[in-house]
């Protein structure tokens, strides 16, 4: 089976960094022009061949896609996106640029996200807005990782998991993080440094919590016709799937309307990511899943059906996630470790196996993986295939 004729015409094929610090000392805009700038020239292309720039944000904390296009020198463009999708974001507006580039509206695509989400405006501690923001101060519920937290002590009351299983995706993803030089945590962890780590919300410890960096990643999106001359392989989208569940959307606890706190969106999109995939999680050699918080890994895990219900923990704990097991998770240690754009990173991390260039962490003869963009209630996923 092949791609869906929506993403057929389109694929994956430079990706760019910048360095993540704790303070950059630059503008958002310097920051987004260089990872951009960096992900156009690592796909064989220049500045005048891109006619479409595409981005989001969270709580205004990045730059316009004008902005970056005016900065980069950029000539006609055909197209320009700005979204606030926020995580939920990087496999979505991928999936979105490929049918732009298949259907003819633009030929070039680069995507980009960046943030001072370090020595700026950080997610994790500010109070976080809604619909039904009032109310959720007012029971406590600040700041995300409260939020995260509500979410993991539900999944374990309902699954029988345990700290254990918190730590054990943690551990395992420093694996994968020692291997990566651009990995904001390096160190190994330990099960009893795991639980000498702070609590932040109960049951997540510091090391369960995303690293917030500063810092912008980007990739490239080009025709087929173009992809065939890049410098590495092509990536293609197998299948894409995004969803909304109901009771979802009005905050991002929304903790009085969704119906399972203990399932993520990963539970209502793998079906459909599947089918139109004409693969399944058996099938794949690797999975990049959102991890803002260590316990969306074990949503994750499950959701997709990768690991059967409540079952998880056991799952990572067997080293099937960890360098050398059976389903390698988050190669660039994940955003616990590598830093948090929101889920820019992870997107690229896929796209860098499946061209083969993951250096000391990559994945022997990758040809398929997953993707996943999203913590809770909403979100994205990819199938990527290397051509």
């Amino acid at each position: 089976m092949g791609e869906p004729s929506a993403y057929r015409g389109a694929a994956i094929t430079g990706v760019g960094f910048t360095e993540f610090s704790k303070a950059s000392g630059r503008s958002v805009l310097s920051l987004a022009a260089e990872a951009c700038r960096a992900a156009i020239l690592d796909a064989g292309l220049e500045g005048a061949d891109i006619d479409g720039v595409v981005t989001y944000q969270y709580l205004n904390d990045s730059v316009p896609a004008q902005a970056v296009a005016a900065v980069l020198g950029l000539g006609d463009l055909r197209h320009i996106l700005d979204s606030g999708l926020a995580g939920q974001a990087p496999c979505y507006l991928a999936a979105h640029a490929a049918t732009m580039i298949s259907t003819g509206v633009a030929r070039n695509i680069v995507i980009y996200r960046a943030l001072n989400g370090r020595s700026g405006q950080r997610v994790g501690s500010a109070r976080a807005p809604g619909d039904a923001a009032d109310l959720r101060h007012d029971a406590g519920l600040i700041a995300y990782p409260q939020t995260i937290a509500l979410w993991a002590r539900r999944y374990m009351i309902e699954t029988g998991a345990t700290e254990a299983d918190l730590a054990a995706v943690a551990i395992a993803q420093r694996e994968w993080a020692a291997r990566n030089d651009r990995a904001f945590r390096r160190s190994p962890l330990s099960i009893d440094e795991h639980h000498a780590s702070p609590m932040v919300a109960d049951p997540l410890r510091a090391v369960d919590c995303t690293t917030e960096v500063d810092g912008a990643c980007a990739i490239v999106l080009t025709s087929d016709e173009r992809a065939a001359d890049a410098p590495h392989p092509a990536v293609g989208i197998r299948s894409a799937a995004y969803v909304l569940g109901r009771g979802g959307g009005l905050d991002m606890a929304d903790s009085s309307s969704w119906p399972d706190l203990s399932r993520n969106h990963t539970s209502l999109l793998a079906d459909r990511l599947w089918a139109d995939a004409g693969l399944g999680p058996d099938e794949m050699d690797f999975a990049q899943i959102y991890d803002c918080f260590s316990s969306v890994v074990l949503f994750g895990l499950e959701g997709l059906g990768f690991a059967d219900r409540g079952e998880a923990g056991e799952f990572v704990r067997a080293g099937h996630t960890a360098p050398g097991g059976r389903i390698p998770v988050n190669t660039n240690g994940g955003l616990l470790n590598e830093g948090y754009l929101h889920g820019m990173n992870t997107l690229a991390e896929a796209v860098l196996q499946l061209q083969g260039r993951g250096g000391d962490r990559q994945v022997p003869d990758a040809e398929t993986g997953v993707v996943t963009s999203g913590a809770l209630q909403d979100g994205s996923a990819l199938v990527l295939v290397r051509r």
